[in-house]
């Protein structure tokens, strides 16, 4: 179904205000295969820094952590096809994804606007809660 050099891939589980003119513009400017949109999601939990068992750093419920997760908005080249056979334990954050990075084909475009995703029933809660005040990705 895909018929163009560039195509875009999302795993439809999550909003955001993401300027797609701006994700596709890096993507083309870095000449690699894949473009993963990073993320900084609310934290909900504390983050602790470690050394061993040594708490170094507390903190409490960052509202940016430091830490990128994948947003779920990608850009992709045809080539990133030669990466996906047709197993069916085939996972696209496993093998192909993790293929691309240790090739240096994954690019990391990061988003530091609004994003939400829907994973479970309290996502749900939040996105209706977000909806009926000021959702930011609401453009009509």
């Amino acid at each position: 179904y895909i018929d163009t050099q560039t195509f875009f891939l999302t795993y439809g589980d999550a909003v955001g205000d993401v300027d797609i003119p701006a994700l596709l513009a890096f993507h083309r400017a870095h000449g690699g295969i894949g473009t993963v949109t990073g993320v900084r999601p609310t934290s909900r939990y504390g983050e602790l820094v470690v050394d061993g068992t040594f708490v170094r750093e507390f903190h409490e419920k960052e509202p940016r952590p430091k830490t990128l997760v994948s947003g779920g908005f990608f850009v992709f080249e045809r080539e990133f096809f030669d990466y996906l056979d047709d197993r069916d334990d085939l996972w696209l954050e496993l093998d192909p994804l993790q293929s691309l990075a240790h090739e240096g084909q994954l690019h990391t475009y990061i988003h530091e606007g609004e994003w939400q995703s829907m994973d479970t029933y309290r996502d749900f809660l939040q996105l209706n809660r977000i909806w009926d005040e000021t959702a930011p990705w609401k453009i009509w």
